[in-house]
């Protein structure tokens, strides 16, 4: 089983920065990608930004230019660095952490820090 907790959500206003940290503990070898999803109040959950434990990224078109996503492996850490925010990114900013086991591969959540934007 693998743990995550994510903290650094806020509210903060439009043009303004946050920085989201998400922290993995117990069987963390074997973990892959890391990733930030977030949701919206009526809308389903959306990739915003992920990382392979090589460092490649990959960005939603909505974020890039803006947030950045880095991660330290001796920390066990990702974090997302949000610049410039928008009303837009309003949402429950979501850590996951995809895991090889065996032939599978097993995703692992955290429980949502709230990211609030205003105009």
């Amino acid at each position: 089983q693998v743990q995550l907790v994510e903290s650094g959500g806020g509210l903060v206003q439009a043009g303004g920065s946050l920085r989201l940290s998400c922290t993995a503990s117990g069987s963390i070898f074997s973990i892959n990608a890391m990733g930030w999803y977030r949701q919206a109040p009526g809308k389903q959950r959306e990739l915003v930004a992920s990382i392979t434990s090589g460092g490649s990224t990959n960005y939603a078109d909505s974020v890039k230019g803006r947030f950045t996503i880095s991660r330290d492996n001796t920390k066990n850490t990702v974090y997302l660095q949000m610049n410039s925010l928008k009303p837009a990114d309003t949402a429950v900013y979501y850590c996951r952490a995809d895991r090889n086991e065996g032939w599978a591969i097993k995703a692992y959540w955290g429980q949502g820090t709230q990211v609030t934007v205003s105009s």
